[in-house]
């Protein structure tokens, strides 16, 4: 199923990107690139006139998304403090890091500033059922019942962990309410958010 490992499926990630306006020829920053899952998806769309850079705090994971050719380069930060330059980028997306952030004004002002004008941001978050029915499902898939098929395919114990670890860190997204404030209060505009499934959150808005 797509929609197994809940996100990290690379045509979930692009259709996100899609419907939030990614095109040929952009430029695009994706933060929190991880091992460029949401780049790669990004680099088929932008194409051969375009291109994707990541940030990531991670030397290793940065190293696993260039020499997958996911980004064409790579650079160490945070969301809070991007060593960009302003106005730099068409496109910005962050997948599944929003809750690694401890500041979210400051992370969207920085995201604002190194936006150009009329530039396109992209938040995509999961967010867990609160009914109680629905919540512990959700939580036994995907603490359980993914990090074994995952180690039963791949073989790998360290996969396995990774996506309980997941499950771990997503049970603490930020509210929606939250982060839709927090975008408007730092100027960003048409700022909208989109459900998908009733389970992925995608945050969109404009400089």
């Amino acid at each position: 199923s797509r929609f197994m490992s809940f996100g990290t499926d690379g045509w979930y990630r692009r259709q996100t990107l899609l419907r939030a306006g990614l095109a040929a020829g952009m430029s695009v920053l994706d933060v929190g690139c991880g091992t460029g899952l949401s780049a790669g998806a990004a680099r088929s769309i932008v194409g051969l006139q375009g291109y994707v850079i990541g940030v990531e705090p991670s030397r290793g994971m940065l190293g696993e998304a260039l020499g997958g050719q996911r980004i064409q380069a790579g650079v160490r930060g945070i969301a809070e403090a991007l060593p960009i330059s302003d106005n730099r980028f068409d496109f910005l997306c962050m997948s599944f890091a929003l809750r690694h952030v401890a500041d979210l004004q400051k992370t969207f002002q920085e995201f604002q500033r190194v936006l150009k004008p009329g530039g396109i941001l992209l938040l995509v978050e999961m967010t867990p059922p609160r009914a109680s029915l629905a919540y512990w499902l959700l939580r036994f898939h995907l603490k359980y019942v993914v990090p074994l098929i995952t180690r039963l395919w791949s073989g790998s114990h360290v996969a396995q962990n990774l996506y309980r670890y997941c499950w771990d860190t997503h049970d603490q997204c930020v509210p929606p309410d939250m982060i839709l404030s927090a975008m408007r209060s730092v100027g960003l505009q048409e700022v909208k958010r989109w459900v998908e499934i009733g389970l992925f959150s995608e945050y969109t808005a404009r400089k």
